[in-house]
């Protein structure tokens, strides 16, 4: 009996893509899970092709996806139009075309995710696989390895490793038998000491003064979390804060919001047993800027400009309240 489940047919339908007269380029929205994807997919490629490339269309400054850079070796660099100009063929890796504006200047040919459907499907690629009840994407890219008879070199096991564990949050969020079996067959390629260096990485001296405006401006809705950061350096702080706030006892879920350069960024965090934060973050936001993601994690973009001279805290508080103040408190 397989390790994994089998899927030749898709499979062959996946590789007949690749021409060895073309040159690709892997697009990702840059973060542990998507950077790993990436990796295989390339290795996936290999010498079926010309030449392969890895772009991501966000700034990389959170400090452990710089260390699973360096340390893995991942050859990727920002997404530039003149870098676009180079490729013939596109895939898209742990997300799908309307997640973000960015993307939508490309023609992906391959997507291979595992967030929600969209209500409108991408129509313009020639192989899609999309599959939502996984924890991490980097889980459906091992059982691609796996069935073409790859086996993971110490580098890419590493990566795929560490994608599987920050997607799940180490198991803590949802996930299926298919992640904890890549997780245990990855592991006896991968390297575990440099998955310690990469995760000790992940906070910056600078950052703490964030924590501290965090805690002074944290609210109590419900069962669930709000703080507003203001600006920040770094939308990736927020990331940190999210998940931090989720382990304050009787907490279900938790909103952390802050503003980066001329755009309102909402993290989303839950237990994914009450609410489902993809679908809250996409029905309190959808409309004025990119929202969605999974039942325990999930993420809203905002234009400013949207908001119409909105004070930013005082607009994501009346969404989650829905106008209802006296359901909010200090703390």
């Amino acid at each position: 009996m397989a390790y994994f489940k089998k899927f030749d047919e898709e499979l062959q339908d996946l590789l007949a893509l690749f021409k060895k007269d073309e040159r690709w380029l892997i697009v990702v929205n840059a973060d542990p899970d998507s950077l790993a994807s990436a990796m295989a997919l390339k290795r996936i490629m290999g010498r079926k092709v010309q030449g392969v490339g890895i772009a991501h269309i966000n700034e990389v400054k959170r400090l452990d996806n710089l260390a699973m850079i360096h340390y893995l070796r991942i050859p990727a660099c920002r997404l530039i139009p003149t870098l676009v100009a180079q490729y013939d063929k596109f895939a898209i890796v742990d997300s799908q075309p309307h997640h973000h504006p960015d993307f939508d200047k490309i023609n992906f040919s391959v997507i291979i995710d595992h967030h929600p459907y969209p209500e409108q499907p991408y129509a313009g690629a020639e192989y899609t696989d999309i599959r939502p009840e996984y924890g991490s994407n980097s889980a459906m890219l091992t059982e691609y390895l796996y069935n073409l008879k790859i086996r993971p070199a110490k580098l890419l096991a590493t990566a795929l490793v560490y994608g599987i564990k920050t997607d799940t949050q180490s198991f803590e969020r949802p996930f299926i038998d298919a992640d904890i079996k890549a997780f245990r067959y990855l592991t006896k390629y991968a390297d575990m000491d440099i998955i310690k260096r990469i995760t000790r990485s992940e906070i910056h001296p600078d950052w703490l003064k964030y924590f501290s405006r965090a805690f002074y401006n944290l609210r109590r809705i419900g069962p669930g979390l709000y703080s507003h950061l203001g600006k920040v350096e770094n939308p990736d702080t927020l990331v940190i804060l999210a998940d931090f706030f989720m382990r304050v006892h009787d907490v279900s879920w938790d909103v952390v919001s802050g503003v980066y350069e001329d755009t309102l960024v909402v993290i989303f965090r839950g237990d994914a047993l009450r609410k489902d934060m993809g679908k809250m973050a996409s029905s309190l936001f959808s409309d004025v800027g990119s929202a969605g993601g999974h039942k325990a994690a999930a993420r809203a973009e905002i234009p400013l400009k949207a908001l119409d001279g909105a004070d930013p805290e005082s607009y994501v508080v009346k969404k989650l309240t829905k106008g209802k103040r006296q359901v909010m408190k200090r703390i």
